[in-house]
């Protein structure tokens, strides 16, 4: 029982270390400023599929960015939609630098969306690449806040992206949770140690991109055209990966409208846990699962009788539960709306289980994206 105590404590420091990591990195978080990036031509990447639903949404949004139109053009890519996506960008986009390709060929393996990102990029003019999805609605300065991030050591800026308000409690603890994830990425880009980001709201240096052969070495995987290009710049160059705090830069997105399609996303996005490149990096996410795993064991181990874990379960869920709310309370200072405090406890509570099933299911489930059955 002594070694079992030993090990729920380092657990436990290393989860606590990772939080207060996340805390003090968004607390060096700072908003854009002006710095003379005019001269740059951007180039906006929108992969799509089958979005009949929302692509005209997507096309006003970007269409009504508050941006000189000749100093960026927007690029969508029809990636096989089945559906009249196609048609219906084609045919509704209104402004001349706005054009829609289609991909031609249909992937093999799982990188779909991938192959049409790169296809965007090999027929793009810019510079500077940014990539948001074709569900997403943007502030008008999104664009101009996101290139004042970029600077002459700066080739990436990842952006935060948020769900957007929907009423009903799964609706808002979908939107907290997802919170969760942007802002840990955030804190960690702050803090000088990029892991995680979302495709629906970055940027990039394309000569930058190229240096590090972009996507071609996680082809095979369907998620991670964002994390595994932000890791290999940090760590294959001597450019800084930032993290665009402020408000007006957030990309609003839609939560799922059914346990099913959530499920379904987290295990998408899980299945990409174990091919990051940093060794360093898979033992800190497999120490932070045996962390939540201990959670469980430990309550069992006190329900069979074993009272000594009680001390370690609630240190453990006081180093959990108070630096995770000050976290979101940072976030709202930032750039994020505030919540609920009763949907704050809820998501604490629900989350113990989600991330131990969804890491599992990730790692050896298969899923559905977009009419596409993936295995991982």
């Amino acid at each position: 029982m002594i070694v079992l105590l030993l090990i729920f404590l380092i657990l436990l420091i290393h989860y606590g270390y990772f939080l207060l990591k996340i805390l003090i990195g968004l607390r060096k978080l700072s908003p854009p400023v002006m710095n003379g990036n005019s001269h740059h031509f951007i180039s906006v990447i929108i992969p799509f599929r089958n979005e009949s639903e929302n692509i005209l949404k997507s096309l006003r949004s970007i269409e009504g960015l508050n941006y000189p139109e000749e100093k960026f053009e927007v690029i969508y890519v029809d990636d096989n939609s089945t559906d009249d996506s196609f048609e219906l960008a084609e045919s509704g986009k209104t402004k001349s630098n706005t054009s829609v390709l289609r991909l031609p060929f249909e992937a093999a393996g799982r990188g779909n969306k991938k192959y049409a990102i790169q296809y965007g990029i090999d027929n793009s003019k810019g510079d500077i690449i940014v990539t948001t999805d074709s569900d997403c609605i943007h502030h008008k300065n999104w664009l101009q806040n996101i290139i004042r991030c970029f600077d002459s050591r700066t080739a990436f800026v990842a952006g935060p992206v948020a769900f957007t308000r929907r009423t009903g409690l799964f609706s808002e603890l979908q939107e907290l949770e997802f919170e969760g994830l942007i802002l840990a990425g955030a804190g960690l880009i702050g803090a000088g140690s990029p892991v995680i980001c979302n495709g629906a709201n970055i940027a990039y240096r394309k000569e930058v991109f190229k240096e590090v052969e972009g996507l071609n070495d996680n082809l095979n995987l369907s998620s991670g055209d964002d994390e595994f290009l932000m890791q290999k710049i940090s760590s294959q160059t001597d450019y800084l990966v930032k993290f665009c705090a402020e408000r007006e830069a957030v990309v609003l997105t839609g939560s799922n409208t059914n346990l099913g399609d959530f499920f379904s996303q987290r295990k998408r996005w899980a299945s990409k846990s174990l091919f990051y490149k940093d060794r360093g990096l898979i033992i800190q996410l497999v120490l932070i699962f045996l962390f939540y795993s201990g959670l469980f064991v430990q309550t069992f181990l006190i329900l069979a009788g074993h009272y000594e874990f009680l001390i370690t379960l609630v240190f453990s869920l006081v180093i959990k539960i108070l630096p995770e709310y000050l976290i979101i309370k940072k976030g709202e200072q930032l750039f994020f709306s505030r919540k609920k405090n009763s949907v704050f406890v809820i998501t604490e509570i629900l989350q113990v289980p989600y991330i131990i099933i969804t890491a599992f299911a990730g790692l050896f489930g298969s899923f559905t994206w977009k009419g596409r059955n993936i295995k991982r």
